[in-house]
């Protein structure tokens, strides 16, 4: 698979990746949106120091990370059940 080497910029400083062509998009909108958090706490506490707004975004972005895990799992979870009903809805249907 092709590999590009790109730049990205976060909290003003640019790091070089190599990445797969397929994932370029990915990369470059993770970076927007960790700028576009970066902003956000440092307009809404006044917070200019980097290495505290970075730590904000990261523990920001595992908060929702885990959260979207949990309902994926209600989802499963969900699923799973319903699943379950409709096999045993067939199998009386059978006999």
């Amino acid at each position: 698979m092709e590999e590009l080497s790109i730049r990205i910029k976060i909290a003003d400083r640019d790091y070089p990746m190599k990445v797969k062509a397929h994932e370029e998009e990915r990369v470059r909108t993770a970076s927007r949106l960790i700028n576009e958090k970066l902003k956000a706490y440092r307009e809404q506490f006044g917070l200019d120091d980097k290495q505290d707004l970075l730590a904000m975004v990261a523990f920001d972005s595992l908060v929702e990370k885990m959260k979207t895990e949990e309902n994926h799992q209600e989802i499963d979870q969900n699923v799973f059940e319903k699943v379950n009903q409709l096999n045993y809805l067939v199998s009386q249907s059978i006999l």
